[in-house]
């Protein structure tokens, strides 16, 4: 359980806070690439950590993640014209470069120095694999983008999915590194890891025992399950700062995991949240099964389809006689307990239990950071020298191993 003052400092997000002032030290997910597919193409709205914004991307292909309030009249820029280079506002003709450079004041008379007195906020922008990164820190703060294996794969052996979810990020990115809720709440959804089915195997063994390490980046969890009489199940999960989840659910290749699930729990603000899913292979492209299944949870505004508003679209008949839940696809059967508990859970009022050992550790890691951020100490897990840029300790990995073995030896990679 955690104190009233302490659930306030992790869930609230918002420009000055000081959790959101330490989440704008990170590049974090604003959008998918295809929602901004093409030079020129109609700009879409962003809302993140608590700031309403609105993308394009430009004649060159540079995109651009401005304020979406024009800085003349306050009119939005979402309704603005994308034409050569900039972004003009539909109201008064301001156009503005994806550096928030203002171009033109077109009401404006030819002397006047209007536009280079004033300045659109802007944020600098980074595509990988299918998702459009921003950092919205201090620029002289600026690091890296992390080299995170799924950045760095060929494009065909990554994909991206993203949901938007009416609740807090901090309850949602726990529900992603809560592996004891899988053989329940998930048994009727099966996905398969290196180990199995995660949701069969979860059955087996409801109460499983963890190891926890603390990295430089965040922590690294290992669930073991008894699965036999003589065998164990070792599923290794990763939790790197900000809010990103990695999950051992992937396809298994020549006995090895070759892949796995990351999640993104992007803060839109303090009661909204963007989930953004990378699933990827190393040694072959993805399928793009997996993908489309998680697409078709959503509508095109990336909203789910089955939401609170129409109870999930939950059959108690097949609850009853299947699975736990009742309710189709596992992002959906997320978001409904996830969003059940109110726009911010209330953790003051929560009983914890050994089952809870990893979501300990990652709200422990994330108070000590923003604690010694708020402190003038630079946050954890972040990279300026390019011969640092080495995020390999951020994986996943599933097998089994006889009960007598180290559960170490799970951890190595392939």
């Amino acid at each position: 359980m955690l104190s009233r003052e302490e659930n306030e400092l992790l869930t609230r997000v918002g420009p000055g806070t000081p959790m959101g002032e330490l989440f704008r030290r990170y590049w974090i997910p604003a959008l998918l690439s295809e929602e901004i597919p093409a030079p020129d193409c109609p700009p879409v709205r962003v809302r993140l950590l608590g700031e309403d914004l609105v993308a394009f991307r430009d004649s060159q292909g540079r995109i651009g993640l401005l304020g979406e309030f024009c800085l003349h009249r306050r009119a939005s820029l979402f309704y603005g014209r994308n034409e050569e280079c900039g972004l003009r506002c539909a109201y008064h003709g301001w156009k503005y470069d994806v550096e928030g450079n203002v171009l033109e004041t077109p009401a404006e008379p030819p002397e006047s120095n209007l536009k280079h007195k004033v300045h659109q906020t802007a944020y600098p922008c980074r595509e990988a694999s299918g998702v459009v990164f921003t950092y919205m820190g201090p620029k002289e703060k600026i690091p890296l983008l992390p080299n995170f294996e799924w950045l760095t794969v060929l494009p065909d052996h990554v994909g991206a999915a993203k949901f938007f979810i009416e609740c807090n990020y901090l309850q949602a990115l726990e529900g992603d590194c809560d592996t004891s809720h899988v053989g329940i709440l998930h048994l009727g959804n099966p996905v398969k890891s290196g180990g199995g089915d995660i949701a069969q195997i979860g059955a087996q063994d409801r109460a499983p025992f963890f190891e926890n390490e603390e990295t430089w980046c965040g922590i690294r969890s290992s669930a073991i399950r008894k699965v036999s009489p003589d065998t164990k199940s070792v599923d290794v999960f990763a939790f790197a700062m900000p809010f990103t989840a990695c999950v051992p659910a992937g396809k298994k290749i020549n006995g090895k995991l070759d892949g796995y699930l990351i999640v993104y729990q992007t803060p839109s603000d303090d009661y909204h949240t963007t989930r953004y899913n990378f699933r990827f292979q190393r040694s072959e492209p993805i399928s793009q099964e997996a993908i489309t299944s998680e697409k078709a949870q959503v509508g095109p505004d990336y909203k789910l389809i089955a939401n609170r508003r129409n109870e999930y679209l939950q059959d108690r008949e097949k609850q009853r006689t299947t699975d736990s839940v009742g309710i189709e696809g596992f992002a959906t059967q997320d978001a409904c307990v996830t969003e059940s508990m109110g726009p911010i859970a209330d953790r003051t009022r929560e009983h914890l239990g050994t089952s809870d050992a990893y979501v300990i550790a990652i709200r422990k890691f994330l108070i000590k950071a923003v604690q010694d951020f708020r402190k003038g100490k630079e946050p954890p897990g972040l990279v300026w020298d390019p011969a640092k840029n080495d995020f390999s300790i951020v994986s996943c990995n599933s097998t089994r191993l006889p009960l007598s073995a180290p559960s170490k030896e799970a951890e190595a990679r392939t």
